[in-house]
């Protein structure tokens, strides 16, 4: 009987070691945030986010999520947008992927970039130039993959570089060159 008790005993023990290293390692969002890009790539969107209870070491993959919409326009030697069919605007999903390591401490504190939607086969005639009067983004996400872990809704954002239809002299130097 006694033996039946230590065995008992030991059990017990050996479960709560394991509930606490179970419990230890319970990942969750500390923060997320979303912002544009304020100096390279313009019209990129910026996701950052940290993460906690890891566990050590631990290698997590991210993605980072939104709808955008970008509109590209063409500007001749004038400083003007020709026409309303000079332009294009493209919208879907598009997304950034990344791995990083948690450390000692089981937390990762890191950012990902989204480039805006590409213009596909939108392109300027010769003598124009091409640029990126607008972009805007949707249902920003960011997604810890590997544990199955979202946070949604980090806020929409747009910024319109240029008006197309109402540009000057002094305003189409905010133009953007797309990446």
């Amino acid at each position: 009987m006694q033996r039946f008790s230590m065995l008992t005993i030991c059990l017990l023990a050996v479960a709560t070691f394991m509930a606490t290293a179970a419990q230890a390692q319970s990942p969750h969002f500390i923060s997320a945030s979303d912002a544009l890009s304020s100096t390279e790539n313009l019209g990129d969107l910026v996701v950052s986010f940290k993460e906690a209870g890891l566990g050590n070491n631990a290698l997590i993959d991210y993605t980072a999520a939104a709808d955008g919409t970008a509109t590209y326009a063409c500007i001749n030697g004038g400083g003007n947008h020709p026409s309303a069919s000079n332009k294009e605007t493209v919208s879907g999903p598009v997304s950034a992927n990344g791995q990083f390591s948690s450390g000692k401490n089981g937390t990762i504190s890191q950012s990902l970039t989204i480039e805006e939607p590409g213009p596909g086969s939108f392109s300027c005639p010769s003598g124009q130039t091409f640029v990126l009067a607008d972009v805007s983004f949707k249902n920003v996400s960011i997604t810890d993959t590997t544990n199955g872990i979202t946070e949604s809704n980090l806020g929409d954002l747009s910024k319109v570089f240029c008006d197309i239809n109402n540009l000057t002299k002094a305003t189409i130097k905010n133009c953007a060159v797309p990446d």
